[in-house]
């Protein structure tokens, strides 16, 4: 709805019926033709909607729905005919509204109940729009709260205490990635951690045609990962 609280239709229709009394010279009264209609005005009517291509909405944000108001414009008897002259240059002269040369299909004036005469069909493009709801109010003042940094080092080891290098050590939902050394040793920084949350952290690891999760304790002085050999 606009702000004076008139509907897409409606707002597009006066807009038109605005733009062609001043291109005609004269008011443009809105109504359906009629079968005895010779006063020599012009007179404008929403025909028909027609779909425009849509945007895509993304995230919270709604895209408006956009479509095509096609009005009639014809002239009631020859003393209307200079005024649709008057507008049809206009509109091909300063492109402000496409008009088409089609309003001469005689099961359109049928529909009304009328004789065909002089007329134009106007596109006015408009849209639906949804307005992003207003965020809720923030009822209590802000706080922050700083995030601390786990660092810890661990080994992953094979049967029999082997250690088992260039394992991929991540931890899922960070973008932090390493790799185990010749002696199976690995070492985590800098790790985003919640002190008021304290708890296991949880290791992908990756090689041998393994992969494989374990939740370490970072306060553990040895932490050591053992991965079995995978079932034959």
């Amino acid at each position: 709805m606009s702000t004076d609280g008139r509907g897409p239709i409606e707002t597009a229709t006066a807009e038109l019926a605005a733009w062609l009394a001043t291109a005609a010279g004269q008011p443009v009264p809105i109504g359906p033709p009629r079968p005895a209609d010779d006063a020599g005005v012009l007179t404008l009517w929403p025909l028909e909607l027609r779909a425009s291509r849509q945007t895509r909405s993304s995230g919270a944000v709604r895209e408006p729905y956009r479509f095509t108001v096609r009005h009639l414009l014809w002239a009631g008897g020859p003393a209307g005919l200079p005024a649709l002259d008057r507008v049809l240059t206009a509109a091909t002269g300063g492109g402000e509204y496409p008009v088409l040369l089609e309003a001469g299909d005689p099961r359109l004036w049928a529909a009304f109940g009328a004789g065909p005469r002089p007329a134009l069909l106007i596109d006015v493009p408009t849209q639906v729009a949804h307005p992003t709801p207003a965020a809720p109010p923030v009822l209590r003042a802000l706080r922050l709260r700083q995030l601390g940094q786990l660092s810890f080092t661990g080994r992953v080891v094979g049967p029999e205490d082997q250690p088992l290098a260039a394992m991929r050590v991540e931890v899922p939902g960070t973008a932090y990635v390493t790799s185990t050394d010749a002696g199976g040793r690995f070492r985590v920084v800098g790790v985003p951690h919640d002190p008021q949350r304290p708890g296991p952290v949880l290791l992908r690891l990756t090689g041998r045609g393994q992969v494989l999760t374990a939740e370490v304790d970072p306060a553990e002085p040895d932490i050591v990962i053992v991965c079995a050999p995978p079932p034959r």
